[in-house]
Protein backbone atom coordinates (compact mmCIF):
# COMPACT_ATOMS: atom_id res chain seq x y z
CA UNK A 1 0.00 0.00 0.00
CA UNK A 2 0.90 3.01 -0.82
CA UNK A 3 1.66 5.93 1.43
CA UNK A 4 -1.01 8.16 -0.39
CA UNK A 5 -3.17 5.04 -0.23
CA UNK A 6 -2.75 4.50 3.93
CA UNK A 7 -3.13 8.11 4.92
CA UNK A 8 -6.64 7.64 2.68
CA UNK A 9 -7.29 4.43 4.35
CA UNK A 10 -6.67 5.90 7.78
CA UNK A 11 -8.82 9.21 7.30
CA UNK A 12 -11.58 7.34 5.55
CA UNK A 13 -11.22 3.47 5.45
CA UNK A 14 -10.52 2.46 8.83
CA UNK A 15 -10.61 5.89 10.49
CA UNK A 16 -7.94 6.31 13.27
CA UNK A 17 -5.86 8.78 15.64
CA UNK A 18 -6.09 12.62 14.53
CA UNK A 19 -6.14 11.60 10.63
CA UNK A 20 -9.31 9.76 11.44
CA UNK A 21 -11.27 12.22 13.45
CA UNK A 22 -10.46 14.90 10.70
CA UNK A 23 -11.62 12.47 8.01
CA UNK A 24 -14.98 12.11 10.19
CA UNK A 25 -15.30 15.54 9.76
CA UNK A 26 -15.00 15.90 6.56
CA UNK A 27 -17.56 12.58 5.72
CA UNK A 28 -20.06 13.73 7.28
CA UNK A 29 -20.04 16.89 5.30
CA UNK A 30 -19.43 15.21 2.30
CA UNK A 31 -22.02 12.42 2.87
CA UNK A 32 -24.78 13.56 4.20
CA UNK A 33 -27.08 13.97 1.58
CA UNK A 34 -26.11 10.72 -0.17
CA UNK A 35 -26.53 8.90 3.66
CA UNK A 36 -29.95 10.51 3.82
CA UNK A 37 -31.32 9.69 0.09
CA UNK A 38 -30.31 6.06 0.88
CA UNK A 39 -31.96 6.03 4.44
CA UNK A 40 -34.80 7.35 1.77
CA UNK A 41 -34.98 3.99 -0.16
CA UNK A 42 -35.43 2.17 3.28
CA UNK A 43 -38.48 4.45 3.96
CA UNK A 44 -38.35 4.14 7.51
CA UNK A 45 -41.17 4.03 10.11
CA UNK A 46 -41.40 5.50 13.27
CA UNK A 47 -40.70 1.63 15.00
CA UNK A 48 -38.24 0.34 12.37
CA UNK A 49 -35.76 -1.20 14.36
CA UNK A 50 -32.50 -0.16 12.42
CA UNK A 51 -28.92 -1.23 12.30
CA UNK A 52 -26.38 0.95 10.81
CA UNK A 53 -22.60 -1.11 9.97
CA UNK A 54 -19.64 1.73 9.17
CA UNK A 55 -22.27 4.88 10.94
CA UNK A 56 -19.16 7.30 10.65
CA UNK A 57 -19.46 10.52 13.10
CA UNK A 58 -23.10 9.29 13.31
CA UNK A 59 -25.05 12.01 10.77
CA UNK A 60 -27.30 8.92 9.44
CA UNK A 61 -27.84 7.50 13.16
CA UNK A 62 -29.09 11.33 14.12
CA UNK A 63 -31.30 10.83 10.85
CA UNK A 64 -32.80 7.42 11.42
CA UNK A 65 -33.61 8.88 15.15
CA UNK A 66 -35.62 11.09 14.13
CA UNK A 67 -37.70 8.74 11.53
CA UNK A 68 -37.89 5.94 14.14
CA UNK A 69 -38.71 7.78 16.59
CA UNK A 70 -40.15 4.98 18.95
CA UNK A 71 -38.18 2.44 17.30
CA UNK A 72 -34.36 1.62 18.12
CA UNK A 73 -31.87 2.13 16.54
CA UNK A 74 -27.87 0.33 16.68
CA UNK A 75 -24.96 1.05 15.07
CA UNK A 76 -21.13 -0.63 14.70
CA UNK A 77 -18.21 0.66 13.41
CA UNK A 78 -14.84 -0.16 13.32
CA UNK A 79 -13.42 2.64 14.49
CA UNK A 80 -13.17 4.30 17.88
CA UNK A 81 -12.78 7.89 16.58
CA UNK A 82 -16.32 7.34 14.81
CA UNK A 83 -17.69 5.69 17.71
CA UNK A 84 -16.89 9.17 19.68
CA UNK A 85 -17.84 11.08 17.00
CA UNK A 86 -20.94 9.77 16.39
CA UNK A 87 -21.68 9.17 20.35
CA UNK A 88 -21.12 12.98 20.97
CA UNK A 89 -23.76 13.72 17.69
CA UNK A 90 -26.49 11.61 19.61
CA UNK A 91 -25.49 11.49 22.99
CA UNK A 92 -29.65 12.22 24.00
CA UNK A 93 -30.60 9.57 22.48
CA UNK A 94 -28.34 7.44 23.27
CA UNK A 95 -28.86 8.58 27.12
CA UNK A 96 -32.62 8.01 26.61
CA UNK A 97 -32.00 4.04 25.23
CA UNK A 98 -33.14 5.07 21.99
CA UNK A 99 -29.65 4.21 20.14
CA UNK A 100 -26.50 2.03 21.17
CA UNK A 101 -23.55 2.44 18.97
CA UNK A 102 -20.72 0.09 19.72
CA UNK A 103 -17.03 -0.48 18.52
CA UNK A 104 -16.73 -3.82 16.54
CA UNK A 105 -16.43 -5.56 13.27
CA UNK A 106 -19.28 -6.12 10.69
CA UNK A 107 -18.13 -9.82 10.77
CA UNK A 108 -19.09 -10.79 14.42
CA UNK A 109 -22.16 -8.64 15.46
CA UNK A 110 -22.70 -8.37 19.09
CA UNK A 111 -26.91 -8.28 18.50
CA UNK A 112 -28.99 -11.16 18.72
CA UNK A 113 -30.69 -12.85 15.74
CA UNK A 114 -33.52 -11.75 14.10
CA UNK A 115 -33.15 -8.19 15.73
CA UNK A 116 -33.82 -5.51 12.77
CA UNK A 117 -35.88 -4.65 10.10
CA UNK A 118 -33.80 -2.21 8.38
CA UNK A 119 -29.81 -2.24 7.55
CA UNK A 120 -27.54 -0.13 5.85
CA UNK A 121 -24.14 0.98 5.18
CA UNK A 122 -22.80 3.51 3.43
CA UNK A 123 -19.33 3.74 1.63
CA UNK A 124 -18.25 0.75 4.20
CA UNK A 125 -18.75 -2.32 2.92
CA UNK A 126 -15.62 -1.44 0.22
CA UNK A 127 -13.27 -2.06 3.38
CA UNK A 128 -14.96 -5.18 5.12
CA UNK A 129 -12.13 -8.04 4.81
CA UNK A 130 -15.07 -10.28 3.53
CA UNK A 131 -18.18 -8.78 2.27
CA UNK A 132 -20.06 -11.82 2.38
CA UNK A 133 -18.78 -13.27 5.42
CA UNK A 134 -20.32 -9.61 6.63
CA UNK A 135 -23.51 -9.69 4.72
CA UNK A 136 -24.36 -13.27 6.03
CA UNK A 137 -23.87 -12.16 9.63
CA UNK A 138 -26.30 -8.68 8.81
CA UNK A 139 -28.79 -11.05 7.55
CA UNK A 140 -28.40 -13.14 10.78
CA UNK A 141 -29.56 -10.05 12.88
CA UNK A 142 -32.22 -9.16 10.69
CA UNK A 143 -35.92 -10.47 10.87
CA UNK A 144 -37.35 -11.98 7.97
CA UNK A 145 -38.84 -9.71 5.55
CA UNK A 146 -36.23 -6.81 6.10
CA UNK A 147 -34.76 -4.55 4.15
CA UNK A 148 -30.82 -3.59 3.62
CA UNK A 149 -29.58 -1.07 1.71
CA UNK A 150 -25.69 -0.39 0.70
CA UNK A 151 -24.93 2.71 -0.42
CA UNK A 152 -21.75 4.03 -2.84
CA UNK A 153 -20.74 7.82 -3.45
CA UNK A 154 -18.58 7.22 -6.91
CA UNK A 155 -15.47 8.34 -4.36
CA UNK A 156 -16.15 4.70 -2.55
CA UNK A 157 -14.20 3.03 -5.02
CA UNK A 158 -17.06 0.28 -5.08
CA UNK A 159 -17.92 -1.13 -8.24
CA UNK A 160 -21.13 -1.83 -8.70
CA UNK A 161 -20.89 -4.86 -10.95
CA UNK A 162 -21.66 -8.07 -8.93
CA UNK A 163 -23.11 -6.45 -6.17
CA UNK A 164 -26.38 -7.81 -6.39
CA UNK A 165 -25.02 -11.04 -6.72
CA UNK A 166 -23.16 -10.81 -3.99
CA UNK A 167 -26.05 -10.06 -1.65
CA UNK A 168 -27.69 -12.72 -2.91
CA UNK A 169 -24.77 -15.60 -2.38
CA UNK A 170 -25.25 -14.14 1.21
CA UNK A 171 -28.85 -14.80 1.57
CA UNK A 172 -30.40 -12.09 0.40
CA UNK A 173 -33.35 -12.27 -2.35
CA UNK A 174 -34.79 -9.49 -4.57
CA UNK A 175 -31.68 -7.47 -5.09
CA UNK A 176 -31.73 -4.41 -7.41
CA UNK A 177 -29.14 -1.56 -7.62
CA UNK A 178 -30.19 1.88 -7.58
CA UNK A 179 -28.43 4.20 -9.16
CA UNK A 180 -27.83 7.98 -10.07
CA UNK A 181 -25.31 9.84 -12.51
CA UNK A 182 -22.48 8.84 -9.99
CA UNK A 183 -23.47 6.94 -6.81
CA UNK A 184 -25.40 3.53 -6.40
CA UNK A 185 -27.28 1.98 -3.97
CA UNK A 186 -28.19 -2.05 -3.68
CA UNK A 187 -31.42 -2.99 -2.43
CA UNK A 188 -32.33 -6.48 -1.01
CA UNK A 189 -34.77 -8.02 1.54
CA UNK A 190 -33.92 -10.86 4.12
CA UNK A 191 -36.10 -14.05 3.37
Amino acid sequence: MSIVDSIFMQMFGRPKDVLGRFGGIIMARMNQAFTYSVIDLLEIQSNDKVLEVGFGSGVGIQRLTKLASAGYIAGIDYSQEMVEQATARNIAEIEAGLVDLRQGSVESLPFEDNTFNKALAVNSMQVWPDAVVGLREVRRVMKVGGRIALGFTFYSGQPSTGLTQILTTAGFTQARLVQTDRDFCALAIAP
